[in-house]
């Protein structure tokens, strides 16, 4: 597929966005009520790089729903909704005439396609995560779920987040939450298991007394 160019405001955060996320912001810099604004009368779209090792290389283009709440002095609070992945190409600290950076971005071009059985499995793992988290899992059916379904939530860290962002295809996305919950999931069976063992201590136990007829000493 041809990759897709666009010139994008930026808003960099050191926050990671997953496409179809809801994204509440409160805005408070003049920069960034001027590129509110601007997305009410313009109806233009703005990226969240990612900032992290003191740098931005990739983000999300998000697109403006709502302005919630208006204060005085120009404070918004707004909601926003994730759309797609992109790499930065160019970073300018001030767009021509604004007070808000922009750049040259590239959107990765995703692949959504992965089999149902895989979907399944992944769905699964939460469902065991939360199981022994002893926490209530969301209602989802297959049909709905995806990579991103759960992103923020099962445990990983900021930089796996933002690993997850980076890959393209529904597949690798997939298989890498796969490996962090075989790994989340051994984890916790351990602990679940030292807990229980510590909860006997002191306990009388039963045990099975053993026959000393064929010992040696070694």
């Amino acid at each position: 597929m041809q990759s897709t160019f666009m010139k994008l405001p930026l808003f960099p955060l050191q926050s990671v966005f997953f496409p179809g996320e809801t994204v509440p912001l409160h805005i408070f810099e003049e920069r960034y009520k001027q590129l509110i604004n601007d997305c009410r009368e313009e109806a233009i779209t703005f990226g969240i790089p990612v900032y992290i090792d003191d740098g931005v290389r990739f983000g999300t283009e998000v697109q403006l729903v709502e302005v919630v709440n208006s204060y005085e002095g120009g404070e918004m609070d707004v909601v926003c909704v994730a759309r797609q992945v992109f790499r930065i190409l160019t970073f300018d600290n001030e767009m021509d005439g604004k007070l808000y950076a922009g750049g040259l971005v590239e959107f990765l071009d995703s692949n959504n396609d992965a089999p149902e059985s895989l979907r399944k499995s992944v769905l699964e793992k939460i469902e065991v995560l939360y199981d022994l988290m002893a926490v209530q899992m969301p209602p989802t059916t297959l049909d709905k779920f995806n990579s991103y379904a759960f992103a923020h939530k099962m445990g990983l860290s900021f930089e796996q987040e933002y690993e997850l962002l980076q890959l393209a295809n529904e597949t690798d996305r997939l298989n890498f939450i796969t490996n962090h919950l075989d790994g989340t999931i051994e984890i916790l069976n351990q602990i679940n298991r030292t807990k229980a063992t510590i909860e006997m201590n002191g306990h009388f136990k039963n045990f099975d007394p053993l026959d000393f007829n064929d010992f040696e000493v070694k």
